[in-house]
């Protein structure tokens, strides 16, 4: 099959075949994967994979359980016990187990292996097994032990050391236990740890190097939207983008703050900056909760901001948020659509107290004050919010670089306004409905 397809009768092998060789002929990823997307030789226990959006990973993840799973020669060592970590059981199940490119898709349907969600567990016909976990529970992998693992997603878990590092204890069986990781690269401590290790391995692709599997107009898009920008660079090509020098939030300063738990709050509030529209490519809908302790110190509780939500499913994600934290206000930017924001808000629940908040000042000098309290040691963040930090580390004098809204970072500065900068005495000027 590898000499045809290199002498370009492939096609002609393929329409010929009957329907069984046709079905093996079309999953035989060594005929059709990219070079980075097969395992690399040589002793390693990490395999790092670091793309663009759409580049392949999940796919090469895949199939590279798939490989292990039933002993493959060009995947190394067979494995009988594996992990699959995301970012959430949702996560696993939908993207790496039951996704166009997750593990169910890959396999013939003789080699296919039984999922029992149930029990969140994949069963080969040759014995092997993997089981599904959620890296927002590092303890569940305290326990079961591994000779192989897929992690999907890294950059995006919320406790990403503790996960990853609870893994290590159970990655003990067999003779070569190794990790493969999918992720779009972002400057988390944990990637930049798993780069400085001399067992891994790291293959790249940018997302132009899987563009005949994509919409014909995505890439194009994109392209012409994000190419040349920090966030493109890295969300496109698979660059790791440290934070701009001017950054009001450097990264260090949040990681150096971040806790597990918080002590007693006692207030908490969910800010939200609308959108002006829900329509594909317009800005997100921004909504960030935290708290304040006795001491007057802040704690940023949740990001749940979003894009292309309607103002009702903004409305009731906020509502949820807020019944969820049992806050005490919702806070609501009304520059743009103030009118639109209280009437939805007060039409999914009139018994929320909900505070108008209106900016008189430019995002940077807002954002001053709050990258002050930061650099105090003020605020600290809950679990890790990797959207909204990323935000943070791209925040200059001149905004961010790509000139967009920063939604979620807005959303954060009314939050930790209305806890702690914006005068007690001042909270009856901001009117409540």
């Amino acid at each position: 099959m590898i000499a045809c397809a290199r002498a370009g009768t492939l096609n002609e092998l393929i329409g010929n075949a009957d329907a069984p060789l046709r079905e093996a002929l079309l999953k035989d990823w060594e005929i059709w994967a990219r070079d980075d997307q097969l395992p690399p030789e040589g002793a390693w226990r990490n395999w790092l994979i670091l793309g663009g959006r759409g580049a392949g990973k999940t796919r090469a993840g895949a199939e590279w359980v798939l490989g292990v799973a039933l002993g493959r020669k060009r995947f190394g060592e067979s494995a009988r016990q594996i992990a699959l970590i995301g970012e959430t059981l949702a996560d696993v199940r939908e993207v790496m187990i039951e996704g166009v490119s997750g593990l169910l898709s890959v396999h013939t349907r003789s080699e296919r292996p039984d999922w029992e969600p149930s029990r969140r567990r994949l069963e080969w016909p040759n014995g092997a097994v993997a089981y599904a976990f959620s890296a927002d529970d590092p303890e569940s992998l305290r326990g079961p032990q591994f000779d192989a693992a897929w992690c999907d997603e890294l950059c995006k878990w919320r406790r990403a050391d503790a996960t990853f590092d609870m893994l290590q204890f159970g990655l003990r069986l067999g003779k070569q236990p190794r990790a493969t990781i999918t992720t779009t690269p972002r400057p988390v401590p944990l990637l930049k740890r798993l780069l400085a290790d001399p067992l891994t391995v790291v293959s790249r692709a940018a997302t132009k190097a899987n563009a005949f599997q994509l919409a014909p107009q995505f890439l194009e898009q994109m392209l012409a939207r994000y190419a040349g920008t920090r966030l493109g660079r890295q969300e496109l090509d698979g660059e790791l983008i440290e934070a701009r020098a001017d950054t009001l939030f450097p990264r260090e300063r949040v990681e150096k703050a971040r806790v597990e738990v918080h002590p007693p709050l006692t207030r908490i509030v969910v800010a939200i900056d609308p959108p002006v529209s829900s329509r594909e490519g317009a800005d997100a809908c921004g909504i960030v909760a935290a708290g304040v302790d006795d001491d007057g110190k802040v704690f940023v509780l949740a990001d749940e901001s979003a894009t292309g939500l309607s103002p009702l499913a903004w409305a009731s994600r906020v509502i949820s948020l807020y019944r969820k934290l049992d806050a005490d206000r919702i806070v609501v930017e009304v520059n743009q659509g103030g009118e639109m924001a209280r009437v939805v808000l007060s039409e999914t629940d009139a018994s929320v107290p909900i505070s108008e908040v209106r900016a008189t000042r430019g995002k940077v000098l807002r954002a001053e004050p709050v990258a002050a309290l930061y650099e105090q040691g003020r605020v600290s963040h809950v679990g890790s919010f990797p959207l909204l930090e990323d935000e943070m580390a791209d925040f200059g004098a001149d905004g961010l670089s790509h000139g967009r809204s920063p939604d979620r970072l807005d959303a954060l500065v009314w939050a930790i306004t209305a806890l702690v900068l914006m005068p007690r005495e001042a909270t009856p000027r901001m009117r409540s409905l």
